[in-house]
């Protein structure tokens, strides 16, 4: 006689089931193009509503476009993160459409690759301004309104961790500053308002911002320092920020998930 096996029904909320977004509102900075439309598109995927916010309002709108084709809700906000205020009245915005704001995607970043003892001020001064001090008035703004069980996810950079191949004093202090950032707020806002802080910090992903760096430099800097040894793609760090944003990683703040490619390790 055959032995028999009973299998155990699955629960009603599966594991998957944390990774999903759905009633939840999520705000993305630097959704215009490259990584920030890709994790836009990404949140409303995974069921989020979805605020769009950059300068270049165009731009916004084809991702928009492409978050609507997939039956998902959006709205367009023109945004200069360095404007404080500019922060504050996109929030209004997404508080008065929505109703609530559950998570921040700071995304919104310029680079730089000029030699230290060339760099002007005005140019560092600008990397900073919206890379560090953008980042810190958006979540300042967010947390505002944000309810227990919320979530930042500040998007930081591998050369926050590690040297950079090329000369990046502006850039890499940014993204280390954002690594700081993230832990601080973390802190101060984890345990007393339920709002959870991460960073991302990626490696080399093919986008606008590495588009400039010659294809033979940026193979070799990839075969010295990734075990890997190849760029990431869009949809590997999408997997992170939805984790990250979503309860699938509630009992995780204050740390920096590097996405690249075992760089930071090596």
């Amino acid at each position: 006689m055959g032995s028999t096996t009973t299998q155990r029904p699955l629960p009603e909320n599966g594991v998957l089931d944390l990774f999903r977004l759905d009633g939840r509102t999520a705000l993305v900075t630097g959704a215009s193009s490259g990584l920030g439309a890709g994790f836009a598109l990404a949140l409303a995927e995974a069921g989020a509503q979805v605020v769009l916010t950059a300068r270049r309002a165009d731009r916004l709108r084809e991702t928009a476009e492409r978050i609507e084709a997939l039956g998902g809700e959006c709205l367009v906000v023109a945004t200069d993160v360095t404007d404080p205020e500019q922060c504050e009245e996109a929030v209004a915005a997404a508080v008065a459409r929505f109703g609530k704001l559950d998570i921040l995607i700071n995304n919104a970043g310029v680079s730089s690759a000029v030699p230290a003892l060339r760099e002007r001020p005005e140019d560092f001064r600008q990397v900073l301004d919206v890379n560090l001090m953008g980042a810190y008035w958006m979540a300042q703004s967010c947390a505002r309104v944000m309810g227990p069980g919320s979530s930042i996810v500040n998007v930081a950079s591998v050369l926050g961790l590690i040297k950079s191949v090329l000369p990046q004093a502006a850039y890499a202090a940014s993204k280390a500053g954002l690594i700081g950032l993230t832990r601080d707020l973390s802190q101060q806002w984890a345990g007393r308002r339920g709002i959870r802080v991460n960073a991302v910090a990626p490696g080399f992903v093919a986008t606008e911002m590495i588009a400039e760096m010659p294809s033979e430099t940026l193979d070799e800097f990839l075969r010295a320092t990734s075990p890997l040894a190849r760029t990431g793609t869009q949809r590997e760090l999408d997997a992170a920020v939805v984790f990250l944003a979503a309860p699938a990683s509630s009992y995780i703040t204050g740390t920096t998930l590097a996405v690249d490619g075992g760089m930071s390790g090596h």
